[in-house]
Order: structure tokens, then sequence, then C-alpha cells
């Protein structure tokens, strides 16, 4: 009287399971396995569906380049500002940022705390202050 679940499973080509990445299988078997869908794919399905998906692929390209010599052409025109490129000196959190010299004033970035060095009188950076 006891109900006994349905087991499914595929034989993959490459035996060793520990081997097995995201993608190895058509996505038709993977949903079958699941028990997402209750009949097993066939191959003129598997087919038809990895055409499509090709077919979907390459219009996406088609599409981003055709946008991509919109974006160029209006930039030309002055119809659209280009987008400004930033140039990066470093990061909030590193010790040194933005200072590569010794200076008088204690530094604080962070989790980091630098102390103030000494400097002669008459040296060039005090003199700046």
């Amino acid at each position: 009287g006891q109900m006994i679940p349905e087991r499914r499973f595929v034989e993959a080509v490459n035996r060793q399971h520990f081997l097995y990445e995201m993608g190895d299988f058509p996505a038709e078997w993977e949903a079958w396995i699941r028990k997402k869908r209750n009949d097993p794919p066939t191959i003129e399905e598997i087919l038809r569906n990895e055409s499509y998906r090709e077919e979907m692929k390459q219009k996406i390209k088609d599409v981003a380049e055709k946008d991509k010599l919109l974006q160029a052409k209006e930039y030309k025109a002055g119809l659209v500002a280009e987008p400004v490129r930033t140039h990066v000196k470093g990061h909030a959190s590193a010790p040194y940022y933005g200072k590569q010299e010794p200076s008088q004033d204690p530094t604080s970035t962070a989790n980091t705390f630098q102390p103030g060095s000494w400097m002669p009188p008459g040296s060039s950076s005090s003199q700046n202050k």
C-alpha cells in the first residue's frame, strides 16, 4: 500500500558525476528530470529549440550592433553627450589614498591611522602651508 515515487535519470556521456556542469544536458532533459514536464523530450524538439536559441542570439547581436552604430551617429551629430570617462586613482580603503610623500598631518583612512611625520623647519613641504 505504499506509493514509491518515480525515479528519473539520464545516463551522461561523461560518467563521472563530479565533472557535471550546468548546461551539459539540454534544458528539456533537465526539466523532465526535475519533473517540470511529464514526457521526455524528443530529438526533434531539442534540435528545434536549439536552432531557435541560436537564432535569438544572432538577432540580439544584430540589434546590439545597430544600436551601437546609432549611438555613434548620435554622438557625432551632437544629439547625445558621450559618457564621461573617469580615471580611478585608488580606493577609499587604501591606507595611502592620493598621498605619496610623508606629511606633517596625520591621516586616517578606513581602519588605518597614519601618524604625521616630523619635518625639519624650512623644508619645502612645510613652507607650502
